[in-house]
C-alpha cells in the first residue's frame, strides 16, 4: 500500500503539483491506481490547479498634436495680457495664465495670434484676410475634436460648412489680390488646392455625350470658318468687278 502511495505521490509530482498541494493531499490516498487513473480523467471532480498569470501593462495611445501645442504655459490669457504682473504673487499669476486656463480660452488666443499675422491694421476685424484666419482657427479645432470623437456627425457638418465659406473667401481673393492670397495662404500655412473640373460622376454614358458635344462643336467651327471664307471672296470679287467699271468711266 505505501508503494502505491508513493507512486501516485511521484506521478502527481512529475505532472507538476508542487508538494504539500491541496490536490496532492487529496489524491495521495487513492493508492489503487484504476481509481487514480479514473480521477484524473473526470469521473471525479477534481478542481484544477489555480495559476495567477501577471497581466501585461496596455500602452497608453498617445493623441495627435494639438495646434494648440505652441502656446506657452506662461502666456497670459487674452483679457490680462496688458495688465503688469511683475509684484503679483506667482499663484495669481498662474490664474491668470494658460497653466489653468480651459480650451476655449486657449482657442480664443490662438485666434488672435492668427489674425495679427494677416490683419490690414489693427484696427481690422472685418476684411478677407481676418474672417479666413477666423475660420482656419475654427476649421483646426474642428478636425482636433473630429481625430477623438470620429461619429460626431454635427460638428462635422459645421467643419464642412467653413471649409466651404473659407475656399469661396480664398477663391474671391486670389482673383481680386493675388498677392495678398499668396501672403495669407503663406502666413496661415493653408494649402490651396484647385477645385475639380466636373463634380458629376463620369459614366460612359456621360463620355460619349461628351465626346459627341466635342465633334459636332468641331464641326460647326468647321462650317462657319467655311462660310467666312465664301464670304470673303465674294466680297473680294464684287471690288475687283466694280474696279475697272470705276475706270472706264
Amino acid at each position: 500500500m505505501k508503494e502505491k502511495g508513493k507512486y501516485v505521490s511521484s506521478y502527481l509530482m512529475q505532472l507538476g503539483f508542487l508538494p504539500g498541494s491541496p490536490v496532492l493531499k487529496m489524491l495521495s490516498p487513492l493508492h489503487d491506481r484504476e481509481t487514480f487513473i479514473l480521477c484524473l480523467s473526470g469521473s471525479f471532480a477534481v478542481p484544477p490547479p489555480v495559476r495567477h498569470y501577471a497581466r501585461v501593462a496596455k500602452k497608453k495611445k498617445t493623441g495627435p498634436e494639438s495646434h494648440l501645442d505652441d502656446l506657452s504655459p506662461t502666456m497670459l490669457k487674452m483679457d490680462y495680457a496688458a495688465v503688469p504682473l511683475a509684484q503679483t504673487d506667482d499663484l495669481v499669476k498662474r490664474l491668470l495664465s494658460l497653466e489653468l486656463a480651459n480650451h476655449r480660452e486657449k482657442l480664443e488666443l490662438k485666434k488672435e495670434q492668427l489674425i495679427a499675422k494677416v490683419q490690414r491694421d489693427e484696427n481690422d476685424r472685418n476684411s478677407v484676410e481676418v474672417q479666413v484666419a477666423i475660420l482656419t482657427a475654427r476649421i483646426r479645432n474642428y478636425q482636433e475634436h473630429l481625430q477623438k470623437h470620429h461619429k460626431d456627425k454635427a460638428n462635422k457638418r459645421r467643419m464642412l460648412m467653413a471649409i466651404d465659406r473659407r475656399k469661396k473667401l480664398l477663391k474671391n481673393l486670389r482673383l481680386v489680390r493675388f498677392d495678398t492670397f499668396e501672403k495669407v495662404c503663406e502666413q496661415l500655412g493653408i494649402t490651396y488646392t484647385f477645385p475639380p473640373e466636373y463634380y458629376r460622376r463620369a459614366t460612359r454614358r456621360w463620355l460619349a455625350k461628351k465626346e459627341l458635344c466635342i465633334k459636332v462643336f468641331k464641326a460647326v467651327q468647321k462650317q462657319r470658318a467655311e462660310q467666312k471664307m465664301q464670304q470673303r471672296l465674294g466680297t473680294t470679287e464684287a471690288e475687283e468687278a466694280k474696279a475697272p467699271q470705276a475706270q472706264t468711266t
